[in-house]
């Protein structure tokens, strides 16, 4: 063997030797900015996850208060930098579940918030002022991807071979509190990429659980974007965790109802976090009345199911169905139960279901 074929044989084990001596994570918890601005595929998304054009025939007339009073009015001009008072915006939590307070109105916190996830490098599949919503597209978080020799330094050759086998999309929703202000809420849902069987001849992407921390790292980002300092932020979002109070579901009368033993306010907020949480499409909202306009799509007949089908470009055979989700305040406890588009109590096998993952979401 000549001396040449030496030095590259110990040139590659010594290559090799190095990109095994562990794995280093970026130092940053989250990282969904592509290499060199590369955008981001799009996932195709089943019919129950894409945006309707808005019906209007629930609007209750009179005074009711809904999302879509928001309504797309000329947005001030306003600097998205810190705010002049720091103590505007603090953060609630109640069991998992958290949330900003910010004091200001919803047309000078929205083009903050929407500004917010693209600095983050995320796209949108839904940007709807007018109901306070966002809706990122699914990305990947870089951070999860171990940082050994070879990628360190050659990753932006092949970036592309890197995976780290997960994907993520975040909705934030906006609405109006009673304090003149905004309550801002944002949810997690999650995908992983799973041999299909023991051949390990492909993959599939199944759904993983949402992450509260990863809900509370945007919180409190979201936070230093409002003009929190960092220090502020973090402290604020390490508050002790508070146990909610356990969930029932039974049978009254013809329909099956979720029993949620808290105020309406706390009951309102929790059903809402859980609906964007399972996936929901909630096209409006009525507190004033107690009302969730929502579809979905049953997918429990078909082979392949909801999640498996969530990367594929194969589309549902029944398209999306609309759905009330009421939710009403009596005596001992707050009662969710699902109705038709009509406003009619619904106990189809579909709505058990609804209920069921709310249900599930809400332990």
């Amino acid at each position: 063997m000549s001396f040449a074929s030496n030095r590259a044989t110990l040139a590659l084990t010594l290559l090799v030797l190095l990109s095994g001596c562990g794995s280093i994570m970026d130092g940053d918890k989250v990282n969904y900015k592509t290499e060199g601005g590369t955008k981001v595929v799009p996932l195709d998304i089943p019919p129950d996850l894409t945006q309707l054009t808005r019906d209007t025939r629930y609007a209750v007339p009179g005074g009711a208060v809904t999302a879509s009073s928001m309504g797309v009015r000329p947005v001030q001009t306003v600097a998205t930098t810190a705010a002049k008072q720091v103590n505007d915006v603090r953060i609630e939590r109640d069991g998992k579940q958290r949330w900003l307070v910010v004091n200001r109105t919803a047309d000078v916190v929205w083009p903050i918030v929407q500004g917010f996830w693209k600095e983050n490098g995320f796209e949108y599949v839904i940007e709807q002022q007018q109901l306070g919503l966002l809706e990122t597209e699914w990305a990947e978080n870089r951070a999860k991807i171990p940082q050994d020799f070879i990628r360190r330094n050659l990753g932006k050759v092949l970036d592309g071979l890197y995976s780290s086998g997960e994907r993520d999309k975040f909705r934030t929703r906006i609405e109006r509190n009673s304090t003149g202000g905004v309550d801002i809420f944002v949810t997690h849902r999650g995908m992983s990429e799973e041999y299909k069987d023991q051949t390990k001849s492909g993959t599939i992407w199944v759904p993983r659980p949402s992450d509260p921390e990863l809900e509370a790292e945007f919180l409190s980002r979201l936070m230093v974007k409002l003009g929190v300092s960092a220090e502020q932020a973090k402290a604020s979002t390490a508050t002790a965790q508070v146990a909610h109070s356990k969930t029932s579901l039974t049978t009254k009368g013809d329909a099956a109802t979720l029993n949620i033993p808290d105020s309406f306010d706390v009951a309102w907020r929790r059903v809402g976090l859980a609906l964007d949480r399972t996936g929901f499409t909630v096209e409006d909202r009525d507190r004033a009345q107690g009302v969730y306009f929502v579809r979905y799509v049953d997918t429990t007949k078909e082979e392949k199911g909801f999640f498996s089908k969530m990367f594929s470009s194969s589309t549902a055979d029944t398209g999306p169905v609309k759905y009330r989700i009421a939710v009403r305040k009596t005596d001992s406890v707050t009662e969710v139960t699902v109705q038709n588009a009509a406003g009619k109590a619904e106990n189809s096998p579909v709505a058990q279901r609804i209920l069921k993952l709310v249900a599930d979401d809400l332990r």
